[in-house]
């Protein structure tokens, strides 16, 4: 049975031999009103295309060997700090809703971040539940949330809950030719508390390739759990390759 398993494992594609696992995870995107905007003097295109972009890569394999959901906050009909979207809780195959709904998004509006933040970590039952948080975020919160707050909440109060932070070209407040003491290309994420308290990563990206990255580190998760959890006395020694009999 054990080496039936192995050989079951092993044969798994890609995406299920490295991100399979049990918890689930939503995806909080921003979406605001910053999204849009590209560098500085109009340099480069808007974030919210190099986002979409890095989601097409990364999701699809992702989806399929993990329960995605998928929470959206910044555009609606006023620019308010209720926009906060959730699109649906995790589940099988999500990569289709989840690549047309960032694709079909207007940025816009409000940064609502914490309060965003709080909404996927109830539809994932973090009280009862292990599970992932990974936010994709430009770095700011405009609505007066206070993320570590809501961090020392959640790491007291969650059974197992991580938050993982991706800040996308976070920006400063103020910007200087020569860069001297601006900070303006080396600002963190205010979310980065998140990650810190809770277990997780903080990731900074400032190009596509940056963003694949980080999403494939923070969306991925042990392979034993393509099999479910295995107790100690019967998980197998690593194993590199099995012949046949």
């Amino acid at each position: 049975m054990l080496r039936a398993a192995l050989i079951t494992l092993l044969t798994l594609s890609p995406a299920h031999a490295s991100d399979s696992c049990t918890e689930d995870a939503m995806i909080v995107f921003d979406g605001s009103g910053s999204m849009a905007e590209t560098g500085y003097n109009n340099i480069g295109g808007p974030r919210i295309t190099d986002a979409r972009a890095a989601l097409h890569k990364v999701v699809p394999s992702i989806a399929d060997a993990r329960r995605l959901g998928l929470i959206l906050y910044g555009p609606g009909p006023e620019e308010s700090c209720e926009n906060i979207d959730l699109r649906f809780p995790p589940q099988w195959s999500a990569a289709p809703r989840i690549l047309s709904d960032v694709d079909t998004l207007e940025p816009s509006g409000e940064t609502p971040l914490t309060e965003a933040i709080r909404a996927a970590a109830e539809a994932l039952d973090y009280k009862t539940r292990p599970g992932a948080i990974v936010l994709v975020t430009d770095g700011k919160e405009t609505c007066g949330g206070a993320p570590c707050q809501l961090a020392a909440e959640l790491a007291a109060d969650g059974f197992d809950l991580t938050v993982h932070v991706i800040g996308f070209k976070v920006r400063g407040s103020h910007f200087s030719w020569d860069g001297t003491n601006s900070g303006y290309n080396s600002e963190t994420a205010v979310a980065r508390c998140l990650a810190d308290r809770t277990g997780g990563q903080y990731v900074s990206a400032e190009s596509v390739s940056d963003l694949i990255a980080a999403l494939r580190v923070t969306l991925g998760c042990p392979v034993f759990g393509a099999l479910g959890p295995m107790s100690q006395a019967t998980q197998p020694p690593p194993v590199t390759m099995i012949s046949k009999p």
